[in-house]
């Protein structure tokens, strides 16, 4: 139950986050080329059975990569491949930002040059067998996150917003620093503990910066996600620094993308290794379950907020002259959620349903493979174990369901 569990949550929040984001652009760029492509894509993956992308991951994201990390020494992205990713997210981004002939030209040439940038890098510094971060690189996520979360949650004009995702930001470099030593000795729990104080202090510097000034809940919002990212990624970075030890394991053997079970058989390391373990068997499974997932919360995202961009109250906000990221961010978003959260509790199941394959391909000992042994030897008390824990978990996210619709529209709030 653990593994299904574990494999069906990250599919689902990944799937959530990317379809949302990913539909919302879309809709805002209606019938330009990236919304067409969108839409292209999103039909082609969504009618793809989940048993052949999971071949297909296996194939060439695990057998292919595990091939690249040993062709060379170290391994290098070849000249084709930086040219030709260059291109692709030129023009994907260009797409995405829109505009004028020039503002498309500028952004191109910006997001080009700097995808050859990061993949020349990577050649650079052995990224594939010595990954990490580093003081500079994390420094400039930081900056940039402080600047993305404040325009996307307040707008860069709200300064009070701006100064605490800053000071956020300032407390999680230095933390970056301070705490490699406990980082060393930790275990899991501690790694737990480490992310609600963060939270925590985030939302304490919103609050304290905001104590005196309006807009409270847009100031600590902004302040908390950016604690939320800064902290995902020092850990990134710390996860990053026990990647050669994991690759220089002899169960490993130098291929550490995994294509079957959860877990390596005799592995044993500490709480970073034995996290990159289970990132790399259920990274592919996720992904399988993601893509499928992905086209549709797309699909139904941009639909449900090109029909609330229809609503009156819209109209009237544009009227008042609010600018389009508040009208988008402050009013449509949370509106185009109320539906979509029927659809993601309703898809839980469905996607439980689509682990018994996920799970048969990937050689999972998880749910799906005890309800298949259970039909295979005529054994019921797996499959009712089966049945009953989808209709737990059915029930469970319903009820959540149902709390939220009172957080996102306050007319079925009960006091």
């Amino acid at each position: 139950m653990a593994s299904t569990i574990r494999l069906v949550t990250a599919a689902s929040i990944l799937a959530i986050i990317l379809g949302v984001v990913v539909g919302m652009v879309t809709a805002l760029r209606q019938n330009s080329a990236f919304d067409i492509g969108t839409t292209f894509v999103s039909f082609f993956l969504y009618s793809l059975p989940s048993f052949l992308v999971a071949v297909l991951l296996k194939e060439f994201g695990a057998i292919g990569m595990n091939n690249f990390i040993q062709r060379g020494d170290p391994p290098q992205i070849s000249l084709i491949w930086i040219i030709g990713l260059t291109v692709v997210s030129g023009l994907v981004w260009s797409l995405i930002v829109g505009g004028t002939p020039y503002r498309r030209l500028i952004t191109f040439g910006v997001a080009g040059a700097a995808t050859a940038a990061a993949l020349v890098y990577m050649n650079l510094t052995n990224f594939f067998l010595e990954p990490s971060l580093g003081p500079v690189l994390l420094f400039l996520l930081i900056a940039l996150t402080i600047v993305g979360v404040t325009a996307l949650t307040a707008g860069l004009r709200n300064r009070r917003a701006l100064i605490a995702a800053g000071i956020v930001g300032v407390i999680g470099y230095i933390c970056y620093f301070t705490l490699q030593g406990l980082f060393d000795v930790s275990t899991i729990w501690t790694l737990l503990i480490l992310g609600v104080v963060a939270i925590v202090v985030s939302v304490l510097v919103g609050f304290a910066v905001s104590y005196f000034g309006p807009d409270k809940g847009q100031v600590i919002r902004a302040a908390g996600i950016t604690g939320f990212f800064v902290s995902f990624f020092v850990l990134i970075d710390r996860f990053m620094q026990a990647w050669p030890s994991y690759m220089a394991n002899p169960r490993i053997n130098g291929r550490p993308v995994a294509t079957a079970q959860d877990a390596t058989t005799g592995y044993s390391g500490d709480v970073w290794g034995t996290g990159i373990d289970q990132l790399m068997h259920f990274a592919l499974p996720t992904i399988s379950m993601l893509l499928v997932s992905f086209a549709f919360y797309t699909r139904f995202a941009r639909a449900g907020l090109l029909e609330v961009f229809n609503q009156d109250y819209i109209r009237t906000a544009r009227a008042k002259g609010l600018s389009e990221q508040t009208i988008v961010m402050r009013h449509a978003f949370r509106n185009m959620l109320i539906p979509l959260t029927t659809i993601i509790a309703a898809d839980i199941g469905s996607l439980l349903g689509g682990a018994l394959i996920t799970e048969r391909v990937f050689a999972i000992a998880g749910m799906g493979a005890m309800f298949n042994n259970g039909l295979r030897v005529l054994d019921l008390n797996p499959i009712m174990g089966y049945f009953l824990v989808i209709a737990i978990l059915a029930i469970a996210f319903n009820f959540i369901a149902d709390m939220l619709y009172a957080v996102l529209d306050p007319r079925v709030r009960v006091k």
